[in-house]
């Protein structure tokens, strides 16, 4: 039988995560020749469209000879379609940062991560917040009934 230990030697791969309220994004970055693709779909067809450039940006920010040798694959599950979009540029965003320290150098992942706060730091810091839940007593989580007395 051949022997199976030799093929992981120099696989180089960083797999990161991005969120936002319910939507989990996980990007497994690999050494390739520039494709991304999201749940097995190339990003140029990433639907909603009026999103599509939200998902480019990380990658318009850095230009696209960061992303040249690199392929990215992106699984994404949960919230709703602008979550998801949100949660997928940030998985690129923290996947070409992770990247860049593991196998390149500090000095560009430095430079890297300060273009990409400079524009927005929603691509590498997650936004905390959720979605309360609602009470009894009212049609949400603070609104209440109206009251009347007569």
């Amino acid at each position: 039988p051949p022997v199976m230990s030799d093929q992981k030697t120099t696989k180089r791969s960083v797999q990161v995560f991005g969120r936002k309220k319910n939507s989990t994004a996980v990007s497994y970055i690999t050494d390739g020749k520039g494709m991304i693709r999201v749940n097995g779909v190339p990003l140029k067809l990433v639907q909603p469209e009026m999103l599509r450039y939200k998902v480019f940006e990380p990658i318009l920010l850095l230009g696209k000879d960061t992303f040249a040798n690199i392929d990215i694959r992106i699984r994404v599950r949960g919230g709703g379609y602008v979550s998801q979009i949100y949660a997928i540029r940030q998985a690129i965003a923290k996947g070409i940062i992770a990247w860049t320290q593991k196998y390149v150098d500090e000095h560009t992942k430095a430079e890297l991560r300060e273009a990409l706060i400079l524009y927005d730091r929603t691509l590498l810091v997650a936004d905390p917040r959720r979605m309360e839940p609602k009470k009894f007593g009212g049609k949400g989580a603070r609104a209440r009934y109206q009251k009347s007395y007569r």
